[in-house]
């Protein structure tokens, strides 16, 4: 199979007069969105749970079967029973880093090719695929196939080295470009990184990480909290078909176009509804915190445990507005009689209770459950 080449963007064959009804219902789900998120006290307490759950279910896509609970569990300190489980969580810390560093890169200056070496460089740092040239765009061929086969056998043959740079360059050029609507520029952008596939690993979270950044650098969204994994994980079928189907051309650029902004306008929704249950949680527990501390300090924990759910005393401290350590644990105590918390693992010797906010983590947790073991 010879290597594909890269159609140059913009796709001037679009069917706009079909896109538009679509584009209409997910513009107005994503603004519904964002206002949502515009209207959070303090949007940082939802951004950890989310933005786990996001690298968890971006990650599952290319095959990992780590929850958010072991996610959590591991920063927590909790070790992990397979070296497997290991790696699979660290793949999803790192995304999760990457996501991070992104956004801040993006308050200080524009988007661009270099954005996105630094990403795939956090991205496969200690992880599977350290090997392959982390930060780096790829100088040799690469290909898409089962485990095993050959160049022969390949169901896709991304474009050779020798024509990548030319099309990263006309990607990066249509990206800061004004296009007729920034969903279906998303999905262009979204599908042509790809189709390019510029890394030797990493492709298809560096692709799906550009997705908030790009609503968010565009000013779609008040806040790059906004995550399309979900969808594309339980599409994952569809979602691969509508991509392979671009080498086609033609139409199926229209297909594929319809498919994204869809799981746009699904994602949207679906999300709305999970920051408003979590927002509901906040509130609820904001009031029986006062209730049961009778302090200053109850908020500030809240806060705290909404930033790291599963957690040690210990690690609770390094938060602003903490009790003396002596106060803490009491504390702690009586949130687990009013069954705020659960203790994951009882104190032993010098091994620290390890405590979980597990409403929160159950909310987040409920779409995340492993449907694969195999590595994609």
């Amino acid at each position: 199979m010879k290597p594909a080449i890269a159609e140059k963007l913009p796709i001037e064959t679009l069917n706009w007069t079909e896109l538009v009804p679509a584009l209409g219902e997910a513009n107005r789900a994503v603004a519904r969105f964002d206002g949502l998120l515009s209207h959070l006290r303090n949007p940082a307490l939802l951004r950890t749970p989310l933005a786990t759950q996001e690298a968890v279910l971006s990650s599952r896509i290319e095959g990992t079967i780590a929850t958010i609970s072991d996610v959590l569990r591991y920063e927590a300190g909790e070790e992990q029973e397979s070296e497997r489980k290991k790696l699979d969580i660290e793949e999803i810390v790192n995304y999760r880093m990457a996501l991070k560093v992104a956004q801040r890169e993006l308050k200080t200056r524009p988007f661009s090719l270099n954005l996105i070496l630094k990403l795939h460089k956090v991205l496969l740092t200690s992880v599977r695929g350290y090997n392959k040239a982390p930060g780096s765009f790829r100088r040799i061929q690469n290909f898409l196939g089962r485990p095993g086969s050959t160049i022969e056998q390949a169901t896709f043959v991304p474009p050779s080295p020798e024509r990548l740079m030319q099309g990263l360059d006309n990607w990066e050029r249509y990206y800061h470009s004004d296009e007729r609507d920034p969903l279906v520029q998303l999905a262009l952008v979204h599908a042509q990184f790809e189709f390019l596939h510029p890394f030797l690993d990493g492709n298809g979270r560096i692709g799906r990480i550009l997705i908030p950044l790009f609503l968010y650098d565009k000013k779609i969204l008040s806040s790059p909290s906004f995550y399309l994994s979900e969808y594309l994980d339980e599409h994952r079928d569809e979602y691969i078909a509508r991509l392979e189907d671009l080498r086609q051309g033609g139409a199926a650029w229209d297909r594929w176009c319809l498919f994204f902004v869809n799981a746009v306008r699904v994602q949207a929704d679906s999300n709305g509804e999970r920051v408003a249950t979590v927002i509901k949680l906040y509130e609820r527990l904001k009031t029986r915190m006062v209730e049961i501390t009778s302090t200053r300090y109850g908020v500030p924990m809240l806060d705290a445990m909404f930033v790291q759910p599963v957690f040690k005393a210990n690690a609770l401290l390094k938060h602003p507005g903490m009790p003396q350590r002596p106060q803490m644990m009491k504390l702690l105590e009586r949130m687990v009689e009013a069954r705020i918390l659960k203790v994951l693992a009882e104190s032993s010797g010098r091994r620290a209770a390890v405590y979980s906010l597990h409403e929160l983590v159950r909310i987040c947790d409920s779409k995340s459950s492993p449907k694969r073991t195999a590595r994609a």
